[in-house]
């Protein structure tokens, strides 16, 4: 179901949203977070590269004392930059886990340095370690949603559509609760067309777009784009839902951030009463 205006009353909304048993309130600081956990096995197998980049911080709120809904955050930064650790993506993720979630930032290997499918698998494998560990870290892995700006959106949504991936763990799309990709790419993503040695002002739709694996039976998925977003990114979602929408998909959510440019969309969810980190946490409490 499409549903294109903005959220209303952002701020009372977010309070309200945040008064629940298993959200604490925003003012109140997370716990230190573990740094740098592997996500994958080490083994002569993997490559130093690999071995460097394949690793997640998990940020906790304080004084939790159930099991807490899960996010995975996938940074943004094209697929050739970012990281977990930069200070926007911190202050999103502990700003997360202030609103009463578990929150895995996950780093992954990045292009050109490594090519497709490679930040796709390490997407995947990072999830199935979050199912896996969650519980041991006081999350529940029957409420774990999957969400990322940018090239994590990206990264949110093929997870979500292409089945090889979390298959390879012998996981499915569906073991997860929910997706919100914010400010995705839905077509052939940029950096894998610049692998191939495709300009950027050539624009494909293959197995490596969300575009391509459009069915009817998807997971569920909230879909944000900023009101101010970089060119065409805006109207890629849009299509990308109306796509959906022809497949009879029903699954699904869209809604516009106003206010925001492409980087803000995703850097202001640390913003204690942004409209679209609103949003994310309704769709969440409609799906746990």
């Amino acid at each position: 179901m499409i549903h294109p205006s903005p959220l209303p009353f952002a701020a009372a909304l977010l309070g309200l949203l945040l008064t629940g048993a298993t959200c604490l309130s925003a003012e109140e600081p997370p716990v230190p977070p573990q740094l740098n956990l592997r996500y994958k096995e080490s083994s002569p197998a993997l490559t130093d590269y690999e071995t460097t980049r394949c690793k997640l911080d998990l940020y906790a709120p304080a004084g939790a004392k159930e099991p807490l809904p899960v996010i995975v955050w996938f940074h943004g930064g094209g697929i050739t930059g970012g990281d977990k650790g930069s200070k926007d993506t911190a202050a999103v993720v502990t700003r997360m886990a202030q609103d009463g979630f578990l929150v895995a930032s996950v780093n992954y290997r990045l292009s050109p340095k490594a090519t497709y499918p490679a930040y796709l698998e390490d997407a995947a494998a990072a999830v199935a370690w979050v199912l896996k560990n969650a519980a041991a870290h006081g999350g529940d892995p029957k409420k774990i949603f999957v969400a990322g700006h940018s090239a994590g959106g990206y990264l949110t949504t093929m997870l979500a559509l292409d089945e090889r991936y979390l298959g390879k763990h012998n996981l499915k799309p569906e073991d997860i609760r929910g997706y919100i990709p914010v400010a995705g790419q839905m077509i052939t993503h940029a950096a894998v067309r610049a692998e191939r040695g495709i300009a950027k002002t050539t624009m494909i739709v293959d197995e490596a777009a969300p575009l391509y694996h459009v069915r009817k039976d998807i997971p569920p998925m909230l879909i944000l784009y900023a009101e101010k977003d970089m060119l065409l990114r805006a109207e890629e979602n849009r299509f990308f839902a109306e796509a959906l929408t022809a497949a009879g998909c029903k699954n699904f959510q869209i809604q516009q951030v106003d206010g925001h440019d492409h980087g803000g969309v995703g850097n202001r969810m640390a913003d204690p009463n942004d409209s679209g980190r609103a949003m994310m946490v309704k769709f969440i409490k409609e799906h746990l």
